[in-house]
């Protein structure tokens, strides 16, 4: 007869101690290349919310599901977790400066910023290369971070559009023919 161990008796596996700092982490996630988005939503009381991710990839197509992460200690935190939905807007090679602006904070970020209202009053930005409306699926703390899943209702793209990319703690742009 076989023994099925009882779960005070399995050894859990867990990791080492990083061999490495935080800076020298950050450098060498820095050498990943990633595209740049802007989430954007609204919150209980309309205000628009907006700010620069580069966490952004996609999960499944059966169901169409994607992930972003953001810091705990974003002020937008609080509004994203709760809210029902959110737009993903990727961003072409010509949104640099757009990206710069959603990052800086203590502004009005959509100040000067072209855009429309979407699915469930969703602010989404005029010209962005592609755009995921989403409803807001699961929440998961890891670390510093919130793992966002959306479940992605709409989506629309642009064909053909120069990317813009981040890389090593600057941006890139560039034709993709």
């Amino acid at each position: 007869m076989n023994h099925i161990p009882r779960t005070e008796e399995l050894a859990v596996p867990t990791a080492s101690p990083p061999a490495f700092s935080q800076t020298e982490f950050r450098q060498a996630l820095g050498q990943f290349a990633t595209g740049v988005t802007v989430v954007s939503a609204r919150s209980d009381s309309g205000a628009l919310v907006g700010l620069t991710v580069n966490s952004f990839n996609a999960v499944s197509l059966d169901p169409p599901l994607v992930l972003w992460s953001l810091g705990l200690r974003s002020a937008s935190m609080e509004v994203l977790r709760s809210c029902t939905h959110y737009a993903i807007n990727v961003l072409g090679a010509e949104h640099q400066a757009l990206a710069t602006q959603f990052a800086t904070k203590a502004i009005d970020r959509f100040a000067g910023v072209a855009w429309h209202k979407g699915p469930y009053e969703l602010p989404l930005i005029d010209g962005a290369v592609a755009t995921f409306t989403c409803f807001n699926r699961s929440r998961y703390a890891e670390g510093d971070h919130v793992i966002f899943v959306g479940e992605v209702e709409r989506c629309t793209h642009r064909d053909a559009a120069a990317p813009l990319v981040y890389h090593a703690s600057q941006f890139f742009t560039g034709s993709l023919r």
